[in-house]
């Protein structure tokens, strides 16, 4: 038994090394942390709104609105037709969203367009910080707002939960900001891949919404790992079934390419109709009135404005998954799907831009595939011996749409391949998206995107290549014993200790071992031959605040904190250890690390 513990010790140690001494070890086990908080967070968020969604739309107002294939939880036969309750229910979600933003998280009126946009500005502007009650009170008005009829998707919540897991993870570990900020990708890519069942397009969703031409690749593996864990932890919970139950579309005949290129053209001119709708009625109708009344009266007033558009034309109210799945089997007109395009863009304006939670994203898809319908169900029309699978314009018109409004072509042209099990409109996918990110390439839904990494505040050190971060401590310090004085000891024995050494600074020890400061020479050099000192004076008293080195961290940070502390050496301690002082690194050992490092490089050009 005593060997047993002894082996189960040793794997644990093992482990710990690892995680410090290995960067992609470490990340993988970040990455499903993280992952499997935000899938249960998401199997929450979703059961809450079917369940909700179900009691309030069916059960009491009597609507029955279609449902797609895989997202079907509560069957059963619809209430009493009572539609006047859609004002009473979105009325209350608006009056209490009013109040909660209002009393806790009034500064979020600034974050953005949505759940998305958050997690956005949270990341270039913020460190990465979230603060909890921030994704606690949008995810669960968000629920209110969806299951009560409002025209909102649900992934903003979803990645800013996520988003929120990862940034509260990263600030119990004590990560860096740059750490923090890899690990709040990683949280929204789980939310992504969880609530759409496509892992890969979730994460790579992520990594590149944030810029407009560039995309995260540190973030990329932590941000796999942990959408393959949240996937697998909600289809574990709903089944691995896509989410719409349609035939497998194929691209067989080069002759439609024109015609999918015409549809990025429509996609183009529906997404510059859908944010500057958004925009007009966010700023110029909403914000005024906010700035007048306050949140309660304006978030108020957009709930019953939706429950008016909702009472007049129920097809536009929650998410609409269902009506894409029919648009796809070729069940709706030309004027009914044109009809949804203008209905939805309105109606999700209303929503979202008086402040009410939810996400800009499904409302999207939606616009993008009713915008492919129309397009395959004319070309069908016109060429009917080109255009055999009108269903497959409407994923295309998907993906094209929110590459061109998200400025993101790689994530949503995956996760559209993930929805449909197959890479069959791969091409077409290609084409639209291209040409609906050229023509579209002044439209972004998101506020806070940038350019690329040179824009951003998070990588405003990355102007110039670092080679400093390409080198570890490990590899460039001075190992041995080194002096260690306790706190107690008088300042008499302090300079026979000096006067007998080499070194410059001495760490001080003081209770349980901890290293609590650092004594440098150039501190005691005024004083150090003053007799009367002897017995006044102690380590503590003269002590720096203790600055430590651990040899897996790079030379960069080291030079950091040489500068922050302004000492020729500091002391390099045990990575899962602090209490053992390894050796000492110099100042001077990182110039020559960076000499040494520049001149390698030159020698390989």
């Amino acid at each position: 038994m005593r060997a047993f513990f002894h082996s189960l010790f040793k794997v644990h140690t093992d482990l710990i090394r690892s995680y410090h001494s290995i960067l992609s070890f470490k990340w993988l086990a970040l990455g499903i942390v993280v992952g499997a908080m935000t899938g249960l967070g998401a199997v929450a968020f979703y059961v809450g709104i079917e369940a909700l969604s179900h009691v309030l739309l069916g059960r009491l107002a009597g609507f029955s609105l279609p449902a797609p294939a895989g997202e079907e939880l509560f069957s059963g036969a619809p209430g009493p037709y009572r539609p006047w309750l859609l004002f009473i229910f979105l009325g209350a979600v608006g009056l209490l969203t009013g109040w909660l933003v209002h009393r806790f998280v009034p500064q979020t009126r600034h974050s953005g367009t949505d759940g998305t946009d958050s997690m956005i500005k949270s990341f270039h502007q913020q460190e990465g910080h979230i603060s909890p009650i921030v994704p606690a009170i949008k995810v669960s008005t968000s629920m209110l707002t969806i299951a009560a009829g409002g025209s909102a998707g649900r992934e903003g919540p979803i990645s800013l939960l996520g988003a929120g897991c990862g940034s509260w993870l990263a600030g119990k570990l004590r990560l860096s900001a740059k750490e923090r900020r890899i690990l709040l990708l990683a949280g929204a890519a789980g939310g992504l891949g969880a609530i759409f069942r496509a892992p890969l397009g979730g994460a790579l969703t992520a990594v590149e919404v944030i810029y407009r031409e560039d995309f995260e690749a540190e973030a990329l593996l932590p941000s796999i790992l942990s959408s393959v864990v949240s996937y697998s932890i909600f289809t574990l919970v709903f089944g691995a079934e896509p989410i719409f139950g349609i035939p497998k579309f194929e691209f067989s005949d080069i002759r439609e390419l024109p015609v999918y290129a015409l549809l990025g053209l429509v996609c183009a001119f529906a997404g510059w109709f859908y944010v500057s709708a958004f925009r007009a009625i966010k700023y110029r109708v909403f914000w005024p009135l906010t700035d007048r009344f306050g949140f309660v009266p304006a978030l108020t007033l957009g709930g019953l404005g939706m429950a008016a558009i909702g009472y007049l034309y129920p097809e536009l109210l929650g998410g609409g998954q269902g009506w894409l799945e029919l648009a796809m089997l070729g069940k709706l007109s030309v004027t009914m799907m044109a009809g949804m395009i203008v209905g939805k863009t309105l109606a999700t304006s209303v929503v979202i831009g008086s402040g009410m939670s939810g996400g800009m994203f499904a409302p999207a898809l939606f616009v993008g595939g009713m915008s492919g319908g129309i397009v395959g169900t004319l070309g069908q029309r016109f060429f009917p011996d080109v255009v055999a699978q009108p269903g497959g314009y409407v994923l295309v018109g998907m993906a094209a749409f929110f590459a061109g409004v998200a400025n993101a072509p790689i994530g949503p042209l995956v996760m559209v391949c993930e929805l449909t099990q197959g890479y069959g409109l791969l091409a077409p996918l290609m084409l639209a998206s291209a040409v609906t990110l050229v023509l579209g390439r002044g439209v972004s839904l998101y506020e806070n995107q940038v350019d690329n990494k040179f824009d951003s505040p998070a990588h405003v050190g990355d102007a110039t290549i670092n080679i400093l971060e390409r080198e570890q401590i490990e590899g460039y310090y001075t190992p041995g014993r080194v002096s260690i004085v306790e706190e107690g000891t008088h300042f008499g024995a302090l300079t026979d200790i000096i006067v007998n050494s080499n070194e410059l600074c001495f760490p001080v020890r003081g209770a349980g071992d901890r290293i609590t400061g650092i004594l440098a020479v150039q501190d005691l050099r005024k004083v150090l031959y003053e007799d009367t000192l002897c017995e006044l004076l102690v380590a503590k008293d003269v002590a720096r605040k203790a600055v430590l080195l651990r040899p897996d961290e790079d030379l960069y940070a080291a030079l950091l904190k040489f500068v922050e502390s302004d000492l020729p050496q500091l002391p390099v301690v045990d990575s899962e250890d602090p209490t053992k002082v390894l050796g000492l690194l110099a100042r001077e050992d990182v110039f020559t690390a960076y000499a040494r490092t520049l001149k390698t490089m030159k020698e390989q050009v």
